[in-house]
């Protein structure tokens, strides 16, 4: 799964909603500022967490996979290389 985008994706969203709610309630342009780059930061590095959480999670489950169909391919490729061997 390609998760390079979901950092972006994550402060790109908090940053949208931020600036909705900010427009608003009407805040002053300075104090609006400094609360879009704190809540950027801060769903940057809760974007990066996301990130790094679901890449061990899809390896451990793409080796679990790789576990599982293992022997069960090497089973066919080995019934199909005798079958082949048979045919010649």
């Amino acid at each position: 799964m390609k998760t390079k985008q979901i950092p972006a994706v994550v402060m790109l969203l908090a940053g949208f909603v931020t600036c909705i709610v900010a427009i608003f309630q009407g805040i002053e342009l300075g104090r609006f500022l400094r609360i879009l780059l704190l809540v950027l930061i801060g769903f940057y590095v809760s974007g990066c967490v996301i990130k790094v959480i679901l890449d061990k999670n899809f390896k451990a489950m793409e080796e679990t996979e790789t576990e599982e169909e293992g022997p069960e391919e090497q089973e066919e490729s080995e019934e199909d290389g005798s079958a082949e061997e048979e045919k010649e």
